[in-house]
């Protein structure tokens, strides 16, 4: 199960770019170690059949002889070190790292100029009034700007670029659907992440997981590539940058002094204009100047990127000293052996019920599942960390050493996932006894995300491991998605008010501290219950913006909802008070 590419590039010349990686291009026993006084022999042959495999997704140049020899030279000390751990002492870290820098880019495209312009202004315009739309639309020009920078370059586009282009896209559709604050942060992280993974076509375990720090190496060099192609097409034969320029602050000062003139005459006009065109009074000029830096250094940043990715699938990592079987399997099939027999117990506790259990250990129903749950949750994390460092000191001398590692490892996986069942089981009697809050819904997430990551790693090891780094972020990606896209507040309103309505009791403090998305589910609430609940939601609503592109429509659900139902005037503090406490303890 070891990591190889995926789809091989089209052939070309042999350069440093088709120098196959050890532990990274061969997989299972058909990958004998090489010895030392053949390797560049077999490496060469290699190369020959794979191409341009080593850059990743994005298309690449040959490279000169002697960058060739070097790499050759870099990879030679890394299967020296592979293949005898304790006699090699040279340079492994800087080995590893050899031949990952960019290559200097193309000169800036024109339409990536004006992409960085049209971010900056969007930027100025839209950001200054919180996240939701905005955010989108101000992505959509840096992404077409990195576009053209990358084809600019000579890279094409492969099927993972647009699932990753696309994908940060949609991510960020859930501020401008949702006002809480905290799926809306794991959506934008994501996003970024999956920017980086377009930008940089990583595919390995390193080009994945180094790729968003891409993004700050062109922090600088961004902009001052921005920079030199504005001064080349600013002055001489080629200078069509001034006359553009004059000709928009001309048309702009004629629509600030047309539309002022209008809108005094006629209140209607004015009133549509308002709704319409962002907020650029002279009041914010500063921080309106900031965000318009902010649009364009980050649109290059982002163009210079797509243009000079650094090449992270190139980070040679040695694969781990093989161990013994006997070594190596001893441990891990007694773990599976805990692993069963805890799993039957569960099962034993699921068909006797739960009854027998807390008499015998004298816990209460809901201590039993909290007490339950953090622990199960930890073993699934360290199952995992136990899979990986088995993967890399796995026996691999022949095909039965392959195949005691799958049998031994798969067998772990099953034994994990009723670990997970078992978990998420934990949490669903917690939340029964307790009700559900943002931390519960999120570790279970968590939980169920790592029990799609235990499946996929015992596909990988019947199919191949080539596309397990991608599979991993994109199943991540997928799930912050999903998890923004179902409303978690609303998901716990709704569940807290069903229990309400089943048992009588309710926490009314934990509900007001809910955003605007869960107002629909406490709506439905009876009076005063409904108003003391929806207070909170109301008053950050007053002092909320109101403008299109800063309103979540979340938040335009619950305006609608208040607007057409307003609070009851007897919900004041003194009642509101003696509800949360009365429903607290019932």
């Amino acid at each position: 199960m070891s990591d190889i590419p995926s789809e091989a590039e089209p052939r070309g010349s042999a350069s440093k770019d088709s120098v196959v990686k050890p532990g990274v291009d061969a997989e299972g026993p058909e990958a004998p170690e090489v010895p030392e006084d053949v390797v560049p022999a077999a490496r060469t042959s290699d190369a020959l059949s794979k191409g341009d495999s080593a850059r990743g997704d994005s298309g690449g140049t040959a490279s000169d002889g002697s960058d060739s020899r070097k790499r050759s030279v870099a990879t030679r000390d890394v299967d020296r070190q592979g293949i005898d751990d304790e006699e090699w002492d040279g340079p492994v870290v800087e080995s590893w790292f050899a031949g990952v820098q960019a290559e200097p880019p193309s000169p800036i495209h024109n339409a990536t100029l004006w992409a960085a312009l049209a971010t900056g202004v969007l930027s100025m315009l839209l950001l200054g009034d919180g996240l939701a739309l905005n955010l989108l639309l101000v992505a959509i020009p840096a992404a077409v700007g990195a576009y053209y920078a990358a084809r600019a370059a000579g890279r094409r586009p492969h099927r993972w670029t647009l699932v990753w282009g696309v994908g940060g896209l949609s991510l960020l559709i859930v501020p401008a659907l949702r006002d809480a604050d905290w799926p809306s942060f794991l959506a934008v992280v994501a996003a970024v992440a999956a920017g980086s993974l377009a930008l940089h076509g990583g595919r390995t375990w390193t080009g994945v997981l180094f790729g968003p720090i891409g993004l700050y190496t062109s922090l600088v060099t961004g902009p001052l590539w921005g920079w030199r192609g504005l001064r080349e097409r600013s002055g001489g034969a080629r200078g069509n940058v001034g006359p553009v320029m004059r000709a928009l602050a001309v048309a702009a000062v004629l629509l600030v002094v047309f539309g002022t003139l209008f809108a005094g005459a006629d209140a209607a006009f004015a009133d549509l204009l308002g709704g319409l065109v962002p907020d650029a009074s002279v009041s914010g000029g500063p921080w309106h100047a900031v965000l318009f830096v902010i649009g364009v250094v980050g649109a290059l940043v982002v163009a210079h990127t797509a243009a000079a990715p650094v090449q992270w699938d190139r980070v040679e990592v040695p694969a781990g000293r093989a161990r013994g079987r006997v070594e190596w399997a001893l441990p891990l099939i007694v773990l599976a052996t805990l692993f069963a027999v805890f799993n039957a117990v569960q099962l034993a506790v699921l068909f006797g019920g739960y009854d027998a259990v807390l008499e015998k250990t004298g816990q209460t129903y809901a201590e039993y599942a909290r007490q339950g749950f953090w622990q199960l949750l930890l073993v699934t994390l360290l199952t995992l960390l136990v899979i990986v460092f088995a993967l890399r000191w796995a026996p691999r001398d022949s095909a039965g050493d392959w195949t005691l590692v799958r049998a031994v490892l798969g067998t772990l996986c099953v034994l994990a996932l009723v670990v997970v069942a078992s978990a998420v089981r934990r949490m669903d009697m917690y939340v029964e006894a307790y009700g559900l809050t943002r931390l519960r819904i999120s570790v279970v997430t968590v939980e169920l995300w790592l029990g799609l990551v235990i499946v996929l790693i015992m596909a990988a090891g019947v199919w191949g491991a080539r596309w397990l780094p991608r599979a991993v972020l994109a199943s991540a990606a997928a799930g912050v998605l999903a998890f923004g896209l179902v409303s978690p507040d609303a998901l716990i309103a709704e569940r807290n008010v069903q229990r309400y309505e089943a048992k009588g009791s309710f926490d009314l403090d934990y509900a007001r501290g809910l955003s605007a998305d869960a107002a629909p589910a406490l709506d439905k609430l009876d009076e005063p219950l409904r108003s003391c609940a929806l207070q909170s939601i109301a008053q950050d609503l007053a002092g909320a913006d109101e403008s299109w592109y800063a309103t979540s429509l979340g938040e335009a659900r619950a305006r609608d909802i208040l607007d057409g139902r307003p609070l009851s005037p007897d919900a004041d503090w003194n009642v509101c008070n003696r509800l949360g406490t009365e429903l607290a303890y019932r």
